[in-house]
């Protein structure tokens, strides 16, 4: 995993210079990124790379599936000790009602395989794969693009924004300025 992560320019080094890194998923449990933090963790100590600085560089994007909000809400970062060691804006989540995180987690054709950790050393697991699976989920993706690239599917994506409740967030505010 190591050669794949310096390969993706996210080896110690890389995370200790240069913009932060944001590392985004859908998150059920939050054991993906648990596997990830631990990792980066201790890849940062084997290379004493400035812990201090690479921590307030790093960055987790959770998607999560919307739930009415309460004390009881289950809040995957509060089940794990690893986010109290990064600054109060490194873990954040945007949530998606059930049919949309679905679509995405578990139904929609995927660009790559799953990669889980008996993978990571699999010289196979880095060359594309170019199954009828992976070519309908590329057309889906570029899709996704060019309509993002119009201006009518951008207005419509800000109009929704507006009604979700991170718009009290600046970072939701700016990006509705950069998608007009």
């Amino acid at each position: 995993m190591r050669a794949n992560l310096t390969a993706a320019g996210l080896s110690p080094y890389d995370l200790a210079r240069g913009r932060p890194k944001v590392f985004v998923d859908l998150v059920y449990t939050g054991q993906t990124f648990t596997e990830l933090y631990r990792l980066l963790r201790s890849w940062i100590d084997d290379e004493r790379e400035a812990w201090s600085i690479i921590r307030g560089r790093l960055r987790f994007l959770g998607i999560t599936i919307r739930e009415d909000t309460s004390p009881s809400a289950f809040r995957w970062q509060q089940h794990f000790g690893w986010p109290a060691e990064l600054p109060s804006n490194g873990v954040r989540n945007i949530s998606l009602a059930w049919p949309v995180w679905h679509y995405f987690g578990d139904m929609q054709e995927k660009l790559t395989a799953s990669f889980p950790r008996p993978r990571w050393s699999d010289e196979n697991g880095q060359a594309p794969e170019h199954s009828e699976e992976r070519l309908r989920g590329l057309a889906e993706a570029v899709a996704i693009v060019e309509a993002g690239r119009s201006k009518a599917a951008r207005d419509l994506l800000v109009r929704h924004l507006r009604r979700e409740p991170a718009m009290a967030e600046s970072w939701l505010r700016t990006l509705i300025t950069r998608l007009r």
